[in-house]
């Protein structure tokens, strides 16, 4: 029997009893363990699944000295350098792709109608921030600077509004479900807004923008999600990759939990 850790944190995870059930599907065996839980014996494993590791963003040290253990011992999938790069935002300027236009410093920002400044080291919208004032984002990117974070400042697209963002799961880079997501920074939204996604058929510039930004990535991905927005001229960009912990939403897709474990399982027996 195969046997795989699923990687999470001590908290809510409400996809973690679906890719169980899946995996089981596959014939994998899978047994939760908090990635930072000092007993755990990784190397029992034939494979750790990295998944809702959500604390990470404090002592990101921490959690890339981890990855380096456990896929020194095991096969970690995400593997250990797909992560230590995924966690820090400054890899969207290695992509050689269109992002989202991004400055990476408090000073002579542009003269954009509003801003949003966040962190490089971030998750979901946690120390994000939006503001018309041009001194005021100054400020706040200053502040990161001042905390020994790196800044990235972005114009605010009016377009996620009406667009939304366009999220691209991949699994073993196949192509399995593409949601819409409610903007995270929208005048009123919510926490449940925030949460809230349905299915999207992407457009063909969207699916070639997303499978060229895979191909840039050279290693082993059992999971991927692109996420995309269109700028002013109507052309999509990445405002993100998520390839450490990304939500998959899986229970808006049928099949893709079973998709997931079978991605899983084809790693494992191909060896890559």
């Amino acid at each position: 029997m195969t046997i795989c850790a699923y990687a999470t944190f001590d908290g809510p995870d409400d996809e973690r009893a679906l890719v169980l059930a899946a995996w089981r599907e596959a014939g994998i065996e899978g047994r939760v363990e908090r990635w930072d839980d000092p007993d755990a014996d990784w190397s029992a494993y034939d494979a750790v699944v990295v998944r809702s590791v959500w604390d990470y963003v404090d002592r990101r040290g921490e959690f890339v000295a981890w990855a380096r253990r456990v896929g020194s011992v095991t096969r970690l999938l995400n593997p250990h350098p797909v992560l230590e790069a995924n966690t820090d935002k400054t890899y969207l300027r290695e992509l050689g792709v269109p992002i989202v236009p991004t400055h990476w410093s408090s000073r002579e920002l542009p003269d954009w109608p509003e801003y949003v400044v966040k962190p490089a080291v971030s998750a979901g919208a946690r120390d994000t921030a939006r503001t018309a004032d041009r001194a005021e984002a100054a400020r706040l990117a200053a502040a990161l600077e001042g905390a020994g974070r790196t800044p990235m400042v972005q114009p605010y697209l009016d377009m996620v509004e009406s667009e939304g963002e366009t999220s691209l799961v991949y699994f073993n880079r196949r192509f399995s479900h593409a949601v819409r997501r409610s903007p995270m920074l929208a005048p009123g939204a919510t926490t449940e807004d925030n949460e809230r996604a349905e299915l999207r058929t992407p457009a063909p510039d969207q699916v070639e923008l997303a499978e060229k930004v895979l191909t840039a990535v050279p290693h082993d991905l059992l999971y991927a999600r692109v996420d995309l927005v269109r700028l002013p001229g109507g052309e999509p960009a990445v405002i993100e990759l998520e390839l450490t912990e990304p939500y998959l939403y899986l229970k808006l897709a049928p099949g893709a939990a079973a998709r997931f474990a079978g991605a899983l399982r084809e790693l494992l027996e191909t060896g890559g």
